[in-house]
Order: C-alpha cells, then sequence, then structure tokens
C-alpha cells in the first residue's frame, strides 16, 4: 500500500478549493483513490467559531490547529484501512498555514504542545503546491463572494500569500503556481506538478 499526501495551498482566492474536483478526476483516471480533506478554517468560521467570536486570535489559532491535526490523523488511519494499492491525501491547506496568520513564536508555542517542531510538520506531508492568489498580479479577478469564511481585501491576500508562501519554503517538494487570468490553465499546470510525486 502506498499512501501520498499533498497540501494545496496560497493566498485566499487562488483556486484551492475549486481544484480539489480537478485532482480528485485526474489521479482516479491513473487508478489512484483520492481522498480530498477541507480546509478547517472554512469549516470553523462558517460554524461560528472564528478569530473574532473566542477570546482571543490566538485562542482560536489552537482550536483550529488542534482540529487540523485530529483531522489529518483520522483520515491517515482510515486510509490505512483501505484495500488500494495507491491513495493520495489532498489537504486543503496543512499545519504550516497556520504560521501565517500568527507570529513564530505563537505557531511553535503551540505546534509545541503536541511535541511537534516545524521540520515534524513538514515532513507530514510528501508535496506542497502553492496556488498564488489572484490578488497578486490579476486583482480584478479576485473575490470574496466564493467563499463566505474569506474576508480579506486585496493588500491582505496578497500579504498572506507572501506570508504562507514563505512557511512552507522549508519544504524539499514545495511548487508554486503563479496566478492566470485562465483557472483551467493554473490547474492544468498544478496537475502536471502532482504527477511528479509518482515519479
Amino acid at each position: 500500500m502506498e499512501i501520498r499526501k499533498a497540501v494545496i495551498t496560497g493566498g485566499p482566492g487562488g483556486g484551492k478549493s475549486t481544484s480539489l474536483k480537478y485532482i480528485k478526476d485526474h489521479f482516479r483516471k491513473k487508478g489512484i483513490h483520492v481522498i480530498t480533506v477541507g480546509e478547517t478554517a472554512t469549516e470553523l468560521i462558517g460554524g461560528g467559531v472564528a478569530p473574532w467570536t473566542c477570546g482571543t486570535p490566538f485562542e482560536y489559532q489552537k482550536a483550529q490547529i488542534m482540529l487540523q491535526i485530529k483531522k489529518e490523523e483520522i483520515i491517515e488511519q482510515a486510509a490505512l484501512t483501505m484495500k488500494f494499492d495507491r491513495t493520495l491525501i489532498v489537504f486543503d491547506r496543512g499545519l504550516m498555514d497556520n504560521k501565517a496568520y500568527m507570529t513564530d513564536e505563537e505557531f511553535d508555542s503551540i505546534i509545541g504542545m503536541y511535541g511537534l517542531t516545524e521540520e515534524d510538520v513538514l515532513k507530514r506531508y510528501d508535496g506542497i503546491f502553492h496556488l498564488e492568489t489572484a490578488a497578486k498580479g490579476i486583482p480584478d479577478m479576485y473575490t470574496l463572494m466564493n467563499n463566505d469564511a474569506r474576508t480579506e481585501g486585496i493588500e491582505d491576500a496578497v500579504r498572506l500569500d507572501t506570508r504562507t508562501k514563505r512557511a512552507w519554503e522549508g519544504h524539499p517538494f514545495h511548487k508554486v503556481i503563479k496566478g492566470k487570468t485562465d483557472l483551467e490553465e493554473k490547474i492544468k499546470e498544478l496537475l502536471s506538478l502532482m504527477d511528479e510525486l509518482y515519479r
């Protein structure tokens, strides 16, 4: 049994959630079972647990990381029970994404509660695929309309994209897909880079 784990990351409005269906279709045609795991922040914020509803933004981040760690562990355990030769688990954002929303010291203190270092976190995943926000380079295509949990204006989206990219820089398989006016072209490039996980 072969299980690979990929993270789709990037700034707000980069096409992360949209890309998941294409990834599923692409790899299933290759005989690879695909499991997708939705973005934890969208799940929490959509349910009423948010940085502005919790006692402090730091308390929110602790809750988010706790849920994210548990989700990843549960999904991987479930995958190990499946009878597929090859499985690809695709996470809509990974643990290092949280570092873009807090100080380095805050992030290290939270993952330290689980006995993890940043090196440990990076080793959890086989490939990191950063979809650059539309706010960087093609701001006319940036929108808040397709995700109720998204609140960032263009400047914040660009800043978070840069911070997110920096958070993952230590991963040996970190690929960046620049913004494109044609989303299908962007996803085509993403799938080509993801194919490298199986070479």
